[in-house]
Order: structure tokens, then sequence, then C-alpha cells
């Protein structure tokens, strides 16, 4: 019997490159439905699949109670699982795999053209002159900043490599400290996340996305920012409270704010950030470069296949 899969992510669907043709060449039966899917919306569809090939749908436990007995894997495209309830999808034998190390090089790229966008005005001076102005504002250099990184993984060591080209000054906290990188890197090492806001002029957002860091950047801890600061955010929006980030934009203590990510997504009507003052927002497309997307998504069909064949997954998560 032909296995039967659902793929959800966009970016595999929408991107050209090899996965299309390797996905063809495993003569599966397959049903495209574009993400990212609520908890509703999958229930609705899940049941009859042996594998789901998802992006950043809601995989919650309801959701897996009803795949099962039939679904076998769940191969996530990306690297973040938080939508994906881990614990349940152990208890019920679904392995679960990602695809770690895939698209660092890409966000981190993105978080340093949003940086760039920011501090030299980009946004606003293209709109100005496309209205037919030619109001010339004054920006600020990145030499000589310090560029303040929270979780020095693999998407917060691309950003300090990139940071360190601009001769910008780096420090960093991360709960798992690579002291002979930071070393190599010349990186400064924080304590605590509170020391780094603190020091930093530009903070980028890199941690993962847990119970502890939902809500992360308040009203309190943009308080400990030094005035005029700029914050970078290419993880995920539910880190920041988006109503405190933006009322810190519109009295002026924060200078800036730029993210690949909001929550919810997309974008809801009334989202605060949205019009907000020296913000720039991106639609999540850190990782969706053409190199980026194929390597990511030959690696979750990799998983897929693993999976679907009864095999180990190459890179599995959730397993602890």
């Amino acid at each position: 019997m032909t296995p039967r899969v659902l793929i959800t992510s966009t970016s595999f669907l929408d991107t050209p490159g090899r996965h299309h043709e390797a996905l063809a060449a495993a003569r599966l039966e397959v049903e495209r439905a574009r993400g990212p899917l609520s908890e509703a919306a999958m229930r609705g569809l899940v049941g009859p699949f042996d594998g789901i090939l998802c992006g950043d749908d809601a995989l919650t436990r309801p959701v897996l109670e009803k795949a099962r007995p039939r679904l076998r894997v769940i191969a996530k495209y990306g690297v973040g699982t938080d939508r994906i309830d881990l614990a349940a999808a152990r208890e019920l034998g679904i392995p679960v795999g990602n695809c770690p190390g895939g698209n660092h090089v890409a966000v981190a790229e993105l978080a340093i053209g949003l940086l760039l966008a920011l501090i030299r005005n980009i946004p606003r001076e293209d709109a100005l002159v496309k209205a037919g102005a030619w109001d010339r504002l004054p920006g600020r250099e990145l030499a000589g900043k310090t560029l303040g990184i929270l979780g020095l993984g693999r998407i917060g060591k691309e950003i300090a490599r990139r940071a360190a080209a601009f001769d910008m000054k780096v420090c960093a906290h991360d709960v798992y400290w690579d002291g002979a990188f930071a070393a190599k890197a010349g990186i400064e090492r924080k304590e605590t996340a509170e020391e780094v806001l603190r020091a930093a002029d530009v903070v980028s957002l890199n941690m993962s996305l847990t119970p502890a860091s939902r809500g992360f950047l308040d009203a309190t801890r943009l308080a400990l920012l030094k005035p005029g600061a700029i914050v970078v955010n290419c993880a995920r929006g539910a880190m920041v409270d988006q109503a405190a980030v933006a009322a810190a934009l519109r009295s002026g203590r924060l200078a800036g704010y730029a993210a690949d990510v909001v929550d919810p997504e997309p974008v809801a009507p009334g989202n605060p950030l949205v019009g907000a003052p020296n913000c720039v927002l991106t639609p999540h497309i850190g990782s969706r470069t053409i190199e980026s997307v194929e390597r990511q998504a030959l690696m979750a069909l990799e998983n897929l296949l693993r999976g679907l064949r009864g095999e180990p997954l190459a890179t599995p998560v959730g397993l602890a």
C-alpha cells in the first residue's frame, strides 16, 4: 500500500529545488495543505495519513491522538518544534525529526539585513523618495556599537561572525556556553540575560521558545535597555510583549524594533506593532532562501521517508 502523507510547509511547497524531484521519486500519495494551520484545522485533516511533513502547524495532543494509529512520523521543516507537543508524540510512539543546521546562515543574514534597514532608515527613506520627497534622515553606524546576543547557538554564532565584520563589540548569554567559540570570536560572556540587556546598543533575540522564554522581553526588561537601543527578533514573536515593545517605540525609549516574527502568525488585525514607529517587520522569511529551503526540505524529506520505513530518523528530536 502506497504511504499517504500530508505536506503543509509552504516553504517546501512553493520553493523550487531538488526536493521536488526527490519527493516525486519517492512515489508517495501526497496531500498538500497551506500552513501554518490551527489545531482545529489540523484535527480536521489528520487521521488518514502515514506521515506529516509540517511547518509551524499546531500539532497538539488532540491532533496527535486523532492522527493515531496510522501516523508513523512527523518531519518538521525547519528547526523550532514549539508548535509540536513532543511529550504527547513520545507517549504515542510517533517519532519527530527536524532540520538542525539547515537555516542558520539564512537567518543570520536576514538579522543583519533587518538591523541595517532599521539603523539606516532604509524602509522610511525608500518610501519618502518614492513619494517624491528628498528627506535625508540621519542614521547611525554599527561600528563601535555593542551587540548583545541572547542565545549563542548556530544562528547566534553566525550573527556574531557577521557583527565582527562591522567592527561591533559582542557580548552574549546562553545557558550552554561554547567557551572555545566565544574566545576565538572575542565574545564577552554575560552571566544573565539582564546583563546583556544593560550592556548592549543592539540586542538580537535568538533563544528557543520555551515556557521560560515566552514573554521574555516585557516592560520590565525593556526598561533595562539603554535609551535608544535597538532590538532584532528573528526567533519567535511570542518571546516579546508586543504591546510593551510598541509603547517603548512610541515613547522613544526604544529606538527601533525589527522582527521576522510576530505572535500570532500571520499578523493579526490590531497587532500593536503594525503602525508603531521605527518598526520593521517581515513575514517569517528568515530561512526562506533558495539554498536554505532546499537544504531543509531534503533533510525533512529524509526524516519522513525513514520514518515511513520504520528506520531511525536522521535528526530526531524529543527522545529524552
